[in-house]
């Protein structure tokens, strides 16, 4: 990753989507044997048929299909139809998650009359501020 000219919020890279023909035909098939599965979980559901053991595993079978169709549906759709963009962003130092003050990095020294407040901020982060 370059430096040169790079702002936060700038795009550092874009490449457009491939948006080929072949993928577009198998999300509309994956889409139909989704719609097939959705009914017939559906109708099994209604029927009843998940009042057996074997019904049951049945179902339950047809619902991780379904969710693996899916799953393989949205994923030939982010990988053929949107495009590769990458965007600076700016990088926060460990310390700033902390509540940590910038000149606080280092760490105070701790003398005996200010214990109890480093206590108090260190308990509550807010405290003071």
């Amino acid at each position: 990753m370059s430096s040169t000219g790079s702002t936060y919020g700038d795009i550092h890279r874009y490449e457009p989507a491939r948006e080929s023909t072949a993928a577009a035909i198998a999300i509309v098939l994956l889409t139909v044997i989704e719609v097939v599965f959705v009914f017939l979980f559906t109708y099994g559901f209604v029927s009843g048929w998940g009042l057996t053991d074997t019904g049951n595993m049945f179902l339950g079978g047809i619902l991780a299909v379904v969710f693996v169709d899916l799953a393989f549906i949205l994923a030939l759709y982010r990988k053929e139809f949107l495009p590769d963009v990458m965007i600076v962003k700016k990088r926060r130092r460990k310390w700033e998650d902390l509540y940590v003050r910038e000149e606080d990095v280092d760490g105070v020294t701790v003398s005996s009359d200010d214990a109890w407040e480093q206590v108090k901020r260190a308990v509550y982060p807010y405290y003071k501020r």
